[in-house]
């Protein structure tokens, strides 16, 4: 319950937090109760007339398959957010492994993974995302989708964190805890996580960020999933069928719009929770 009324309390005194929670929340609540409201069928190429416009019977419009957008995106929409949710959740638990093993145990160990990551950030990411996704295009899929932008998704956590724990464990809690016995492990979860927290949903936010905008590229380039109506394949569909050439500026700029609310959501909370992790941030909020 102290918990509870912590986080409301911020989600009141900063706005920021507040209005980006408000906008994924309003997404995340648009993929839920979807189903219940629309008929996820239409969402089946030849359901409806192709190319209609935005009306009362499709509030969203059509496609040239005769897909009823607004179905698409009730489906496309946790696809998309699941993509990124569980990319950004599994590059920011290798990166959390990787950055307090690397900043607390240090030696050699921490100079074998700051090399490695080093080296791994010089590579252009979507030279690397558009090499693996292409390999196994054949048998891509929603969740391989997640563990392919995964792939790339921890290096950054990984050197963040570090810096951080390299930071945190001269201080006198740390001392004082390793005087009183605790081992490594102890230290890392009972003194060093806990004060990482609100640091670490932040950069969850930024990796879940970074997922859905990295699997959006791939998918607009055609490396998605092909049978499932993600907001990136509904892209490139728009795209292969000209349909900004055409005029159907429906199909392009709806897709688009779930894309802003996700992305400056997500930027929101990152913010937000940033001024919670920073001690002169939390005064300002």
């Amino acid at each position: 319950m102290h918990r509870l009324k912590q986080f409301l309390f911020y989600i009141r005194e900063s706005p920021t937090l507040g209005a980006g929670f408000l906008m994924v929340g309003a997404v995340l609540l648009f993929g839920l109760l979807g189903p219940f409201f629309v008929d996820t069928s239409l969402a089946q190429p030849l359901s409806s007339t192709p190319r209609l416009a935005p009306s009362w019977d499709h509030l969203f419009g059509t496609d040239d398959s005769g897909r009823d957008l607004l179905a698409v995106m009730v489906v496309g929409v946790p696809l998309t957010l699941r993509i990124g949710l569980l990319a950004g959740a599994l590059g920011l638990g290798l990166g959390t492994f990787l950055g307090f093993t690397s900043g607390y145990i240090g030696g050699r160990l921490d100079g074998l993974i700051r090399v490695l990551v080093d080296t791994l950030l010089t590579v252009p990411p979507l030279v690397v995302l558009v090499s693996i996704a292409s390999t196994i295009r054949e048998e891509i899929s929603v969740n391989i989708m997640a563990l392919v932008v995964a792939s790339l998704a921890w290096m950054w956590p990984a050197r963040v964190i570090r810096s951080q724990v390299l930071s945190m464990r001269e201080r006198a809690y740390v001392q004082m805890a390793k005087l009183n016995g605790l081992n490594t492990t102890e230290i890392i979860w009972k003194e060093l996580f806990p004060n990482l927290l609100p640091y670490l949903a932040a950069n969850f936010a930024n990796a879940v960020n970074w997922a859905i905008l990295a699997s959006i590229g791939l998918e607009a380039l055609g490396l998605g999933p092909q049978n499932d109506p993600t907001i990136g394949m509904t892209i490139y569909w728009a795209i292969t069928f000209s349909a900004l050439i055409r005029g159907m500026w429906w199909w392009w700029a709806i897709p688009i719009i779930f894309i802003a609310l996700i992305f400056i959501g997500l930027l929101m909370i990152a913010v937000g929770l940033d001024k919670l992790a920073n001690p002169k941030g939390r005064k300002a909020v």
